[in-house]
């Protein structure tokens, strides 16, 4: 077991790596903001990748995957456990090339947000209601149809260990009027790097990609409910509830 000052210290260079990181990459998108969007999500990737290899280095997180072969489609959309910060930078480097839905504000953010923007994603304000849901709808529909994967959270924020959210039907509705199938994700990032936590803990995160589940004809609370009971029956099997509560 690593003391908390060296931990701390793992940390703090991870922290330096990723925002290097970030401005370098963040900028090329920025800068190529005349190629194509498919091409800048390239440029994600590789950004993804790169944050995967310095937590590696620096906080000794590393992860594992179970059920690429679930991905093995033209188009879907993807539904993702949100338990922590490391799904938002990891998940393009073992999926297909995702558009993100996400809140506007972010975009806001120099560099980071800037290129953010120029990835092809649906920035929606939340305050806005059914202008938000329809937004989604609209635009959503719109990328399946032209071949694009899109990821949403159905929790909507990031979930401590042990718990959940009520899973927000936004995802299941946009299945619902597209007829694209979902692939639900589980993962148990949140005990390895806790939400609002400096530290981040040695380990490997699991990560378990479920089949697909079909959509067409279906309503979207139906398909929400079945997406909900994949995610978390699967949380049971991957959680360790030793690691949920660990003291700084």
């Amino acid at each position: 077991m690593q003391s908390i000052p060296v931990l701390y210290i793992r940390s703090l260079l991870f922290w330096i790596g990723f925002i290097l990181n970030t401005a370098v990459f963040g900028t090329a998108v920025v800068l190529l903001f005349f190629t194509p969007s498919s091409f800048r999500l390239q440029i994600a990737r590789i950004w993804s990748h790169v944050n995967n290899f310095l937590l590696k280095v620096f906080c000794g997180i590393d992860f594992t995957v179970e059920g690429k072969e679930n991905l093995d489609l033209d188009t879907a959309i993807i539904l993702s456990k949100h338990q922590s910060t490391w799904e938002t930078l990891a998940l393009h480097s073992f999926t297909p090339s995702v558009h993100w839905v996400f809140k506007r504000e972010l975009m806001y953010i120099p560099v980071f947000g800037w290129a953010l923007a120029l990835t092809d994603p649906i920035a929606i304000n939340r305050g806005t209601g059914r202008v938000a849901v329809k937004q989604l709808l609209s635009e959503g529909t719109k990328k399946l149809n032209d071949g694009k994967w899109m990821v949403l959270f159905p929790e909507g924020t990031r979930t401590a260990p042990g718990k959940t959210h009520k899973y927000k039907i936004g995802g299941a509705l946009l299945a619902e009027k597209s007829g694209y199938p979902v692939i639900p994700i589980a993962h148990n990032a949140g005990e390895f790097w806790p939400r609002h936590s400096f530290i981040k803990w040695p380990g490997t995160i699991s990560v378990v990609i479920g089949p697909a589940i079909e959509t067409k004809g279906r309503l979207a609370d139906d398909i929400n409910e079945e997406v909900y009971n994949w995610i978390e029956s699967k949380m049971k099997d991957i959680s360790d509830e030793s690691r949920w509560n660990r003291k700084i």
